[in-house]
C-alpha cells in the first residue's frame, strides 16, 4: 500500500509550486474582493449585500430592518467571509461622508466624520436607498448573467444591470496583491452629460468628456485648485492626483476682529486628527499666525480659527495653515478596475465611459429580449382565448362530454398545449363578453409593443435613444438643483499661491537674550543693562552670554562641530523661569559646545575661527538654518574644533595665540566661502598651541586693546603687521596675560 502511494506522488519544483499557488491567490484577491466592476462599480461583497437586501425586500419604502439580519444572510448564502468583513462594507454604503451616493439607508451610529467607530450590528438598521434601486433595476427580467453561490444552493448575479454609473458616482478604494484601486466620487448629473456625449461622439476626447463632468465631487465638498490641463492629464491616463482645499470663510466680529471658519474639509481627513494637528502645530509654536482652535461642529462641520491680532491677513494665515496641515490634501487617483472580460486594468475616464454604454446596451438587448419572450407565450395565450370565443358552444360541448377534452381541442382547432391548458383553466366568468373585448384589446397593444421591440433590436440608433433616456431620467432625479444632486466639490483653478513670511506679523518688541554655560536660554522683557544683570541660573550653572536683541530677530547658535543653528527669537521661553535648554528646541549634541550666540544679520560677514588657527569668512544669509537638525558651515574634526564667530567689522585683523604671538594683517586676504574647513589665518608650530582671540579694527583708527583699567592703544603696531598664515611676533609689553584683546 505504501509502495503504490509513494508510485502516485508527482514532484514539483518548489519555486513553481509557490508561484502557481501564489499568482492563484493574487488572482482571488483581485477580482473577487479588492477591484471594483467597471459595469456596476460594485465589488462581490457590496453586490451581495444589495442583492440579499433585495431579495429581503428592504426597498426604501420598507420598513428597517436589523443589520444583524443582512449580515447573516449574506455569510449564509452569498459571501462565507467574515462577519466584520460584511458588515464594514455594509457601514461604507450607508456613510454620507464615505460615498457621494449611498446605497444603504441606516439607522443608528454607523460611525462620524471623526473618525468614531460604528455600533455592533445588532443595534443598527439598514435599507436600500433610491440609488441602490437604480443600480438593481431589471435584475430579475434576464438583464445579466446569474451563478451559483459557493456551496450551489441558491444564485446570485455576477454583476448588477441597474443604468446608475456606481463606479464614477460612489468611487472605490481597495488594496489588492501588487495592485490598488482609488477612485473619486463624482456628482451623477455631470456623469449622464458625459455618457450622452459618449453615445453621439463615442471617439470624444478626455478634454471634450471633462468639460461635462467637471472632475472630482466629493461628499465632504472641498475646493479643487488644480489646472484643467491636470485634470485632462490624470483622467486621460487614469493616475494622478488631486489637489483638494478646505472650504472656509470669514466671520466679522466686535471691535473690527475677524475670524476663520471650515465649513468643509478634504475627503478622506479624519476631522477630530485634523483639529488635533493644527492645535499641535500652535503648541509647538510652528504657526505663528494663529492664536486658537476650537471645533463647534455638530451636524456640519465649524472649525473656528482666530488669528494672532487683528493685523493678521486672513488669507495669509489660510495659505500657511494649507502649506503646514491637512487642510489641503492631495486625493492619488488610480482608475484599476476589472473590465468585462474580468481582467484588472488601469482606465481613461473615456474607457469607463465606453465600457458602461456597452454593459447598458448589452442589458437593453437582454431585458428586451427577455420582454419579447413574455409577449410571444402571452400572445400564445390570447390567440387560444379568442377561439374559444369564437367558438364557445363547441368547446363548451367538448369539455362536457369529451373523456379527453385536451386532445379533441388540440385536434379540432389546432391549438398548442399551452392554449389548451390555457382554455381549460378559464373560469367561467371570465366568459362575459367584456372579457372577450379586453382580451381583443390586450391582444392588439402586445403586437404593437412586440412591433416596437422589434424595431429596438434592429437598431442601434433606437438602442442609443433609449439609453439616452435612461440616464436623462436619472439625471432628472439627480440634477443639480435638488440637495443630494448639487455639487459639492467646487473647481476654482489654482492661482499664484501666497507667499507667507510669519515673521512679518510677530510684534517687535525688544528683549534681552540670556544664555547659560550648561546651555540654558531665555528671554527676557526689555533691553536690560548687560554689566548689572540679576537672573538666577540651576545649581552648578552660570552666565555665558546676553546680549539685546528684538522679537522679530533670528539668534544663530554656532556650536563646535562647526554647525549654525537658527532660533527665532519670539520663540525664546521666558525669563520669569530658567528657560528652556537649547538642545531641546534644536538637535544639538551632548558633545557639541555653545561657541556663539548672536543676532543674525543677514546682510552681514563672519569670521569662523577653528582651534588651530584656520578659518574663512562667511555671509550671514549663508549662516541661516531652516531646520532644526541645523546647517553645517564648518567642516571640523575631534582634534581641530570651531572655537570662534567673529562679526567682520573692520578692514583689519588683529589674532592672539598661545605661543605668545600677536599677528595683524589685512581682512581682504581671507577668502569668503559657504562652507569648508578654510584658510590657515595664524601659522603655530606645536598641535598643543591654539588661538586665544581674534579682533577685527579699522587701520586708520589705530590698534589696541582693552582691560578692566581701560583701553590701551599701541602707537606703533607695524612691526606685528605680517601675511596672513605667518606666525606673527611675541606679543607687546603690556599685552593681557589671557591673549584676549577685551576684557
Amino acid at each position: 500500500m505504501s509502495k503504490e502511494i509513494i508510485e502516485n506522488i508527482s514532484s514539483q519544483q518548489l519555486a513553481d509550486a509557490l508561484s502557481e499557488r501564489y499568482l492563484s491567490y493574487a488572482v482571488s484577491t483581485i477580482v473577487a474582493r479588492a477591484l471594483p466592476d467597471v459595469r456596476d462599480g460594485l465589488k462581490p461583497v457590496h453586490r451581495r449585500i444589495l442583492y440579499s437586501m433585495l431579495r429581503q425586500k428592504l426597498s426604501p419604502s420598507a420598513a428597517f430592518r436589523k443589520c444583524a439580519t443582512v449580515v447573516g444572510d449574506v455569510l449564509g448564502h452569498y459571501h462565507p467571509h467574515g462577519d466584520s468583513s460584511v458588515y464594514d462594507a455594509m457601514v461604507r454604503l450607508a456613510q454620507d461622508f464615505s460615498v457621494r451616493y449611498p446605497l444603504i439607508d441606516g439607522q443608528g451610529n454607523f460611525g462620524n466624520i471623526d473618525g468614531d467607530p460604528q455600533a455592533a450590528y445588532r443595534y443598527t438598521e439598514s435599507k436600500m436607498t433610491d440609488a441602490a434601486m437604480l443600480i438593481m433595476e431589471g435584475i430579475d427580467e434576464d438583464s445579466v448573467d446569474m451563478m451559483p453561490n459557493f456551496d450551489g444552493t441558491t444564485m446570485e448575479p455576477t454583476v448588477m444591470p441597474g443604468a446608475f454609473p456606481n463606479l464614477l458616482a460612489n468611487g472605490g478604494m481597495g488594496i489588492a496583491v501588487g495592485m490598488a484601486t482609488n477612485i473619486p466620487t463624482h456628482n451623477v448629473a455631470e456623469i449622464c452629460d458625459a455618457l450622452n456625449l459618449m453615445i453621439d461622439h463615442p471617439d470624444a476626447t478626455t478634454a471634450q468628456i471633462m468639460k461635462k463632468l467637471i472632475g472630482p465631487d466629493f461628499p465632504t465638498g472641498g475646493v479643487l485648485i488644480d489646472s484643467f490641463d491636470t485634470i485632462v492629464k490624470n483622467y486621460e491616463t487614469g493616475r494622478g492626483a488631486f489637489r483638494v482645499r478646505a472650504r472656509w470663510e470669514i466671520e466679522d466680529l466686535e471691535r473690527g476682529a475677524q475670524q476663520a471658519v471650515i465649513t468643509e474639509i478634504p475627503y478622506g481627513i479624519v476631522k477630530s486628527k485634523l483639529v488635533e494637528q493644527i492645535a499641535g502645530l500652535i503648541d509647538a509654536k510652528k504657526l505663528p499666525l494663529v492664536d486658537d482652535i476650537i471645533d463647534e461642529s455638530t451636524t456640519d462641520v465649524r472649525i473656528v480659527i482666530t488669528p494672532k491680532n487683528r493685523n493678521v491677513p486672513m488669507d495669509k494665515m489660510m495659505a500657511h495653515l494649507f502649506a503646514m496641515t491637512d487642510l489641503e490634501s492631495r486625493f492619488n487617483m488610480n482608475m484599476n478596475v476589472i473590465d468585462s472580460k474580468g481582467a484588472p486594468r488601469v482606465m481613461g475616464i473615456g474607457d469607463i465611459l465606453r465600457e458602461f454604454i456597452t454593459h447598458q446596451k448589452d442589458v437593453l438587448r437582454r431585458r428586451t429580449t427577455w420582454r419579447l419572450g413574455n409577449i410571444a407565450r402571452r400572445l400564445e395565450i390570447l390567440g387560444g382565448l379568442l377561439i374559444v370565443y369564437l367558438n364557445l358552444d363547441r368547446v363548451i360541448e367538448i369539455i362536457r362530454n369529451e373523456d379527453d377534452p385536451k386532445t379533441v381541442l388540440v385536434a379540432e382547432f389546432n391549438l398548442t398545449d399551452v392554449q389548451v391548458e390555457a382554455i381549460l383553466n378559464t373560469r367561467l366568468r371570465s366568459l362575459r363578453k367584456l372579457e372577450e373585448m379586453e382580451i381583443r384589446r390586450e391582444d392588439a397593444e402586445l403586437l404593437a409593443e412586440q412591433k416596437q421591440l422589434q424595431e429596438l433590436m434592429a437598431s442601434d440608433a433606437m438602442q442609443n435613444e433609449q439609453l439616452r433616456a435612461w440616464f436623462a431620467d436619472i439625471k432628472k432625479t439627480y440634477d443639480k438643483k435638488t440637495t443630494i444632486g448639487r455639487r459639492r466639490t467646487t473647481w476654482a483653478e489654482q492661482t499664484e499661491d501666497i507667499v507667507v513670511n510669519a515673521d512679518e506679523f510677530i510684534e517687535k518688541e525688544p528683549m534681552t537674550v540670556i544664555l547659560s554655560t550648561m546651555g540654558w536660554i531665555r528671554a527676557a522683557k526689555g533691553h536690560l543693562d548687560l554689566t548689572s544683570l540679576d537672573v538666577k541660573f540651576k545649581e552648578g550653572d552660570e552666565l555665558q552670554t546676553a546680549f539685546h536683541a528684538m522679537s522679530t530677530d533670528k539668534i544663530n547658535l554656532f556650536v563646535s562641530s562647526g554647525k549654525m543653528f537658527t532660533l527665532t527669537a519670539a520663540d525664546l521661553p521666558s525669563a520669569r523661569g530658567f528657560g528652556e535648554s537649547v538642545r531641546m528646541m534644536a538637535d544639538i549634541g551632548a558633545d557639541e559646545n555653545i561657541v556663539a550666540a548672536f543676532v543674525l544679520d543677514a546682510a552681514a560677514k563672519y569670521l569662523l575661527v577653528g582651534r588651530h588657527g584656520n578659518g574663512f569668512i562667511v555671509l550671514g544669509e549663508n549662516c541661516l538654518a531652516q531646520t532644526r537638525t541645523g546647517k553645517q558651515v564648518m567642516n571640523t574634526d575631534a582634534a581641530n574644533p570651531a572655537i570662534m564667530c567673529v562679526p567682520v567689522t573692520g578692514n583689519t585683523v588683529a589674532m592672539s595665540g598661545s605661543n605668545d604671538k600677536l599677528l595683524i594683517f589685512d581682512a581682504a586676504e581671507i577668502p569668503e566661502m559657504t562652507r569648508g574647513k578654510g584658510v590657515i589665518l595664524q601659522k603655530y608650530n606645536a598641535e598643543r598651541t591654539y588661538v586665544l582671540d581674534v579682533m577685527f579694527f579699522d587701520a586708520a583708527d589705530g590698534f589696541g586693546w582693552t582691560t578692566g583699567r581701560g583701553t590701551t592703544k599701541l602707537e606703533d603696531w607695524a612691526p606685528w603687521r605680517g601675511k596672513r598664515a605667518s606666525q606673527g611676533r611675541t606679543i607687546p609689553v603690556g599685552f593681557p596675560r589671557s591673549g584676549k584683546f577685551g576684557k
